[in-house]
């Protein structure tokens, strides 16, 4: 088994999350804070949504087939999801939407919500999570890469918290525009992958 299919996997579950537009979020959610309370809300949240995504890929797809679902048609519907979560990035409605949530659930501790939920292990991510696991036949050794990859993700989200303020200076509201719009881009083109494999395993290609 090459670990360079895992590349896609990365990739999807990175865009899907998107660590770097999640930056500036954590940064207006814990203004006020010091660094050890902003760093004690990035491990709860990343801790909480861990769990909540090796949860869906480990018993995602049981749950299907409990409901009569088969992995192709849930397949293409996660492929329609991820590709209206890339329009809403390449024409800026995720930010705004992902703002809203921020300032409406605005707390002393926003580790669980809406940091947690549903800003990391949101609908997009745990579709991804079910759909990544149930290729290759379910094989233990590919879930266990994917719910890998999974984590070094979570790993980019916790040291992105960490390093928002600077990111933010950094990269400035244009230099984050412009990779927001680039991750759209990719997540476009794996959304439309999700739908033609889906289409190939019920043999209609």
């Amino acid at each position: 088994m090459e670990l360079a299919v895992y590349i896609p996997a990365f990739v999807a579950l990175f865009v899907i999350i998107d660590p770097i537009g999640m930056a500036p979020l954590f940064v207006a959610l814990t203004a006020g804070m010091d660094a050890t309370q902003r760093r004690k809300v990035a491990i709860r949240s990343c801790l909480v949504a861990f769990g909540l995504l090796t949860l869906f890929g480990l018993a995602g797809e049981a749950v299907l087939n409990f409901l009569g679902i088969s992995m192709p048609a849930f397949r293409m519907a996660g492929g329609i999801l991820l590709f209206l979560t890339a329009l809403d990035m390449l024409f800026e409605r995720r930010s705004q939407r992902r703002q809203g949530q921020a300032e409406a659930e605005h707390s002393d501790d926003p580790s669980v919500f809406p940091l947690a939920i549903p800003l990391i292990a949101g609908p997009g991510s745990i579709a991804t999570m079910i759909l990544l696991t149930g290729q290759e036949g379910g094989d233990l050794l590919h879930v266990a890469l994917i719910h890998l990859v999974m984590a070094v993700v979570l790993l980019a989200v916790f040291v992105l918290f960490l390093l928002a303020g600077r990111l933010e200076r950094l990269l400035g509201e244009t230099g984050i525009n412009v990779v927001t719009r680039l991750l759209g881009m990719l997540l476009a083109a794996l959304s439309v992958q999700f739908v033609i494999d889906g289409l190939r395993d019920l043999a209609v290609i």
